[in-house]
């Protein structure tokens, strides 16, 4: 497993690295990248370290520069244009996982040994899955631990992949719960 939270624009760019390594992926969705995302890639760049790996475009570039000014000590992994084009259409997505792997070498990615903190077990207990409130907690609490909502699947891997300790969703959870109860 990829230690660092790997950094890409779109959904076929999370599709081609995922067929390529394990690994955590934040897609910041093209130009507008907003605070949301950003802090989210701050909280990933403190937790376990950050790899840009945007297309080798204008569009690109300019993600990778912005990513870069707010967000210090990035790593960067890049293609060629020769790598990354398919029907004229030049991007990450397009890349063979021999090219991606090589591109994250290339970027001094570490490798760790994937760690599941949590389960499902975890997951229910918190009540993040299987309650009728699930959905609502997992955005706050999610928003708590800096690393953003998702679906039951993808938050309990963000838990494992950021490296969050079993004392810090406690925390968090007994946060939200006085929030929720007193609201």
């Amino acid at each position: 497993m990829i230690k660092e939270v790997i950094v890409v624009e779109g959904r076929d760019d999370i599709s081609a690295v995922k067929k390529a390594v394990d690994a955590e992926i934040i897609a910041v969705g093209g130009f507008g990248i907003n605070s949301k995302v950003i802090d989210k890639i701050k909280e990933a760049q403190k937790r376990k370290g950050v790899i840009v790996f945007t297309d080798p475009d204008f569009a690109g570039e300019k993600i990778r520069k912005i990513i870069t000014k707010r967000v210090k000590g990035v790593k960067h992994a890049r293609i060629s244009q020769k790598d990354g084009i398919k029907d004229g259409d030049i991007g990450v997505e397009n890349a063979s996982p021999e090219v991606i792997i090589n591109a994250l070498l290339n970027a001094k990615c570490e490798v760790e040994e994937k760690k599941e903190t949590f389960n499902i077990e975890d997951m229910m207990f918190f009540k993040l899955v299987a309650d009728k409130r699930a959905k609502e907690r997992r955005d706050l609490v999610g928003r708590e631990l800096g690393i953003g909502y998702g679906n039951g699947a993808q938050f309990l891997s963000r838990l494992n992949n950021f490296g969050i300790s079993k004392e810090e969703l406690a925390k968090a959870v007994e946060k939200i719960d006085k929030e929720i109860n007193n609201g």
